[in-house]
């Protein structure tokens, strides 16, 4: 293949509003709401997404059947300095699972929890 494999995300969220306030304070961004026709209890926010970019999109998904929390799979956000978005991290309510940290000549990473008690990744080359 000759594209990115990762297309889109989700990360599933027991409350919608705590988690929107987590993500837009974190990665000083704003969410749009999306609609799925197809079930009517989901509630979806939506990260912004340039299709023709390097990188992919995704949303907040608040579903009755699925749970929030750590389940094996990571999601980087990619960020200017990862060491401000971890910062912020802790003053929207999440904790800092591994502070910022080099990793060679890919840059930098560090891990958040969010307030949804997923755990994030956040990655930026400084």
């Amino acid at each position: 293949m000759d594209i990115n494999p990762l297309v889109w995300f989700e990360i599933y969220v027991d409350d919608i509003k705590r988690a929107r306030a987590f993500y837009e304070t974190m990665l000083d961004t704003t969410l749009e709401e999306l609609s799925d026709p197809s079930d009517e209890a989901l509630t979806m926010l939506s990260f912004y997404g340039n299709h023709e970019a390097h990188g992919c999109s995704g949303a907040l998904v608040h579903n009755p059947s699925h749970q929030a929390g750590t389940g094996g799979i990571i999601v980087y956000f990619s960020c200017d300095n990862c060491e401000q978005e971890q910062q912020r991290a802790q003053q929207a309510g999440g904790s800092v699972v591994q502070a910022k940290m080099a990793i060679g000549e890919y840059g930098h990473i560090a891990l958040v929890k969010d307030t949804e008690g997923n755990t994030i990744g956040l990655h930026s080359l400084q």
